[in-house]
């Protein structure tokens, strides 16, 4: 789809800060996080919502993987997912990391761009290795 930001990340015409990426999935870090390493999962086919994803449990499996890494590579104490879809009509699963001492809040919205492209770079490079490492 042409208009779909998460479609033009898969294409290759928009960028993104990449966790993961194979042949059915992707994996990059949210440009308005919540937390510090807040992950959006994506297929690469458009699907509107998340449970018309085909293989689903693969899909759920790459929210893990990145989980694991958030937790190794960034000292995420636990993780939570969100499957809003509200923003972006594209499926997507939020996996947003929770650090200790953050008291389990999140603000209402995604808040501005915290981090800079070097820092994102960093956090998606530190992700990559620790899921090829599994």
């Amino acid at each position: 789809m042409n208009d779909c930001p998460f479609c033009q990340i898969v294409s290759g015409k928009s960028p993104a800060f990449m966790v993961y990426d194979d042949d059915r999935f992707m994996a990059f870090l949210d440009i308005r996080p919540w937390s510090r390493g807040h992950t959006l999962v994506i297929p690469r086919q458009h699907a509107r919502w998340v449970d018309d994803v085909p293989d689903f449990g693969a899909y759920f499996e790459v929210a893990r993987k990145v989980s694991t890494a958030l937790k190794r590579g960034l000292g995420a104490e636990r993780i939570q997912y969100f499957t809003i879809g509200d923003v972006v009509f594209h499926a997507h699963i939020h996996v947003i990391p929770r650090y200790p001492g953050d008291r389990g809040l999140l603000p209402r919205f995604p808040g501005e761009r915290r981090f800079g492209d070097r820092e994102m770079r960093e956090m998606a490079e530190r992700l990559r290795k620790k899921i090829n490492k599994e």
